[in-house]
């Protein structure tokens, strides 16, 4: 069993001479016990071509201390990452295998890097002897354990935020050590330090490529080709990110992962014009499935708390019948098994190798000429194309009357909509804030349609509700007082449709979106 904390933390470099500040000067800190040395022996994998290293992910066996086990590293932001731990075992646990899947596909996980380090720690502790931080100086010793490499010794000194504390104690805590003449580390993380000062001789290049800079701004983008790759690999880099998150059950993580698949998938098609869509369909389809597949369990999941929220805004006198045990009996029977499904999928060999097809579309792009010609020329061509399509099925939806002809029609608006939202951001880099304002409208858009769609959805969960309240000798009342109160908010919805692509249909919008 694997078990989770977040690693909040400072980095600085030090010398075996360097002193400390005293630390219970500072706001916060009654004390600082001394916790002796602790001597840590710390064996890094990796793939043979540094796969986890190059998305700043780290997996390690750790020997000594108090907390000997195996430890994976997830960035989450700088100086933050999440921390999972399992028990020591002579192999990886399968465990965190799994959650770096989607970076090491089938490649074998091997020794890289073995680190000791003599660690004397300190603990900062409040008024009440409650723990705020440790305070730990390292004398680093790495050894590369891969042919030709090396090896490196160096000192840092490392504050890690305990469980619960305020973070801007760190702040606080950095002021006073600067303050002493410390600086912040160079390195994010010791193993980065030693990939670079343990690499063979004959991987210099490597190393200079391992070693940090001063962060410099980055390349403008040349033609309308290097905006839209850039966007493409943006999504691809959101699904990499989601994936363990959707493995460890995350809140909002299926979700945001399936919105980068539909992302890539709609950049693909409107843009088809920049890159090939002879490549990119068959790339499409699978991102179809992939967000197919994990949509299973998030559209249960909203369509539950919709219904949840409409019991809960009901009177009691309302409430006829077990109703609350009535929906908990369906929304249990429809999701179960919906984790474990989502994560079969992510161990798919179909899903792994879509993300090799992403890789290798991305490292050599099918750019097609218009990829070449200016942004502010080609770019918003492609907007406004989606944006016809829009106008098309919104004026053809509005021309219906209601009914289910009508409802048809408005979810097809809907998925237009979201295709003309996905095209305005990703042209946001490029065009600026009216193609920001673009995006926004057909956000507005799309709300009204999703909400009509989801009354549609709720319509016919309330009816199969009624239908099994009514089986079981239960008064079905409840269920149909809510299935006409999804039928007004439909109606709602389609009252206020006109005015919101009024807006959305903006010209003077349309006219700086093309300038």
């Amino acid at each position: 069993m694997a078990d989770t904390k977040r690693e909040i933390e400072r980095k600085y470099e030090a010398t075996p001479d360097t002193g400390l500040p005293d630390l219970t000067r500072v706001a916060g800190v009654s004390a600082v016990h001394d916790k002796g040395v602790a001597e840590l022996d710390a064996v890094y994998y990796d793939t043979a071509d540094l796969r986890l290293a190059a998305a700043s992910i780290t997996l390690r066996r750790r020997t000594g201390g108090t907390d000997a086990g195996w430890h994976l590293k997830l960035p989450v932001a700088p100086g933050v990452r999440d921390e999972i731990t399992a028990p020591l075992s002579d192999a990886v646990p399968h465990v965190l295998q799994s959650l770096a899947r989607a970076r090491t596909r089938d490649a074998e996980l091997v020794p890289v890097v073995r680190l000791r380090s003599s660690r004397h720690i300190h603990h900062l502790v409040d008024a009440d002897g409650a723990p705020l931080a440790e305070l730990s100086r390292d004398g680093v010793r790495a050894e590369r354990l891969t042919d030709g490499g090396r090896t490196a010794q160096w000192d840092e000194i490392e504050v890690e935020l305990a469980d619960d504390a305020d973070p801007a104690l760190l702040d606080v805590v950095d002021k006073k050590l600067r303050k002493a003449g410390l600086r912040p580390a160079q390195w994010p993380s010791k193993l980065a330090r030693a990939l670079a000062e343990t690499a063979p001789k004959e991987g210099k290049d490597a190393k200079a490529a391992a070693e940090p800079t001063a962060p410099a701004s980055a390349e403008e983008p040349a033609n309308a080709g290097d905006y839209i790759l850039a966007y493409l690999r943006e999504q691809a880099g959101a699904i990499l990110a989601y994936d363990p998150a959707v493995r460890r059950d995350l809140p909002d993580s299926v979700h945001q992962m399936r919105v980068a698949t539909r992302r890539l998938r709609s950049a693909f098609k409107t843009y088809r014009k920049i890159i090939d869509r002879t490549v990119t369909d068959p790339i499409g389809e699978e991102l179809k499935w992939l967000a197919g597949e994990l949509g299973v369990a998030r559209d249960h999941e909203v369509l539950t708390e919709r219904l949840r929220t409409r019991i809960d805004a009901l009177p009691r006198t309302l409430l006829l019948g077990p109703v609350r045990g009535r929906l908990r009996i369906w929304t249990v029977a429809r999701g179960s098994g919906a984790r474990r499904k989502a994560t079969a999928v992510l161990d798919s060999k179909r899903y792994l190798a879509l993300l090799d097809s992403l890789d290798t579309l991305l490292a050599d792009p099918p750019l097609l000429k218009a990829a070449f010609g200016t942004a502010a020329r080609v770019i918003p061509k492609a907007v406004l194309k989606g944006y016809d399509r829009l106008a098309a099925r919104v004026d053809h939806a509005l021309a219906l009357p209601p009914g289910h002809e009508r409802d048809l029609a408005m979810h097809d608006a809907r998925k237009a909509a979201k295709r003309a939202r996905y095209a305005g951001e990703a042209a946001t880099p490029a065009l600026g804030k009216p193609a920001k304002r673009f995006a926004k409208r057909m956000k507005d858009v799309q709300a009204v349609l999703g909400d009509h769609q989801d009354s549609v959805v709720a319509r016919e969960a309330l009816r199969d509700l009624g239908i099994q309240a009514h089986a079981a000798g239960e008064s079905a009342f409840t269920w149909g007082l809510l299935y006409g109160h999804e039928e007004a908010q439909a109606a709602e919805r389609e009252r206020e449709l006109p005015e919101v692509w009024q807006k959305a249909s903006d010209e003077d919008l349309r006219a700086a979106l093309s300038h």
